[in-house]
């Protein structure tokens, strides 16, 4: 399907978040007028980075809206023109009933949204899923190009308790399967790797978590040194744009920019931020890694900027934040 996507309002889900805060910086920047739902009030605290960006006084709109709620979400995406779905859980501390907590609240979220957005008539909605969704599966060869035709195994992701990979296949499974069932949505995917860069809000997400305990030395006593797929956060925010405004885009597109182990990663850093003291225990056991491509985001005209930026950003930001005292 192809269609015109005009600039107006958009919806974006779990506007507090990570990739959603650059999402909608982005997005206002751009002229669009933005639908953030957040769960708390949106006077709260937490949400002030969101009400500093700029033009945010006179196009962005906060709504108190939770996935489960579905009358919250019909009046969040009411008047829009499209719908980037941002929220999703991600596991915290110790989870008691992962399949309940993270995969079954994933699904039914995004149904949710779906059918807001069927009932609202938008031009599309852009869901964003996760790499996560793409490569876990043992039956790929260790040859195998990955791409936009692979899913992750959910039996495998199940029996090896990879609850989040299995909550991101799922609702991105189900999400592609309402669409098809509704013959009036038009949905596109988008998965990306591990995400880093510099933060707008003020709590710290599991990705940037992970960058800092990595800097910080505090990692597990031994990792695996197997490839990470990195990609920069505002890569991700142009991603999601590039997608939504091109008519031609269609189906999934993974968002990984860049290929590095582990120990790669380290002494990068090392050249960043000397003083701080580097997780250094890597299991160097040889497995096997496949090529992951996003080829067909690139082809879309999707760019991205070097690991060193990314990482030289993230340092400066976490340190300005205190972070990495």
């Amino acid at each position: 399907m192809t269609k015109s996507i005009a600039k107006g309002s958009v919806c974006v889900t779990g506007a507090g978040g990570y990739v959603a805060s650059w999402l909608i910086k982005l997005l206002l920047s751009n002229g669009y007028t933005v639908h953030g739902t957040v769960r708390d009030p949106p006077q709260d605290e937490k949400y002030l980075h969101l009400r500093n960006l700029e033009n945010a006084e006179e196009k962005l709109k906060l709504f108190k809206a939770h996935l489960f709620d579905y009358d919250s979400m019909v009046a969040a995406i009411s008047g829009c023109k499209g719908v980037f779905h941002v929220a999703s859980p991600v596991p915290s501390g110790s989870v008691q009933n992962p399949e309940v907590e993270l995969v079954e609240t994933a699904v039914k979220g995004t149904q949710n949204v779906l059918m807001a957005a069927l009932e609202a008539n938008v031009n599309r909605v852009v869901f964003v899923s996760s790499v996560a969704a793409v490569q876990v599966n043992p039956a790929m060869s260790k040859d195998q190009l990955v791409d936009e035709t692979c899913w992750s195994d959910k039996d495998f992701c199940r029996n090896t308790n990879n609850w989040y990979c299995l909550s991101k296949t799922e609702a991105e499974m189900k999400a592609m399967e309402f669409a098809k069932r509704s013959k009036g949505l038009d949905l596109v995917t988008l998965c990306p790797g591990l995400v880093f860069g510099p933060k707008l809000q003020p709590s710290i997400n599991n990705s940037s978590w992970f960058l800092i305990n990595f800097i910080k030395g505090m990692m597990q006593e031994e990792t695996d040194n197997l490839f990470r797929m990195i990609v920069d956060v505002r890569d991700v925010a142009r991603a999601l744009l590039l997608v939504y405004e091109k008519p031609e885009s269609e189906g999934r597109y993974i968002c990984s920019a860049h290929s590095i182990r582990p120990k790669g990663l380290a002494e990068m850093l090392k050249k960043i931020y000397p003083s701080a003291k580097y997780f250094n225990n890597f299991n160097e056991e040889n497995r096997d890694q496949r090529k992951i491509s996003s080829d067909k985001l690139q082809k879309l005209g999707w760019t991205f900027m070097p690991l060193e930026q990314t990482l030289a950003d993230s340092v400066e930001n976490y340190k300005r934040a205190g972070l990495l005292d």
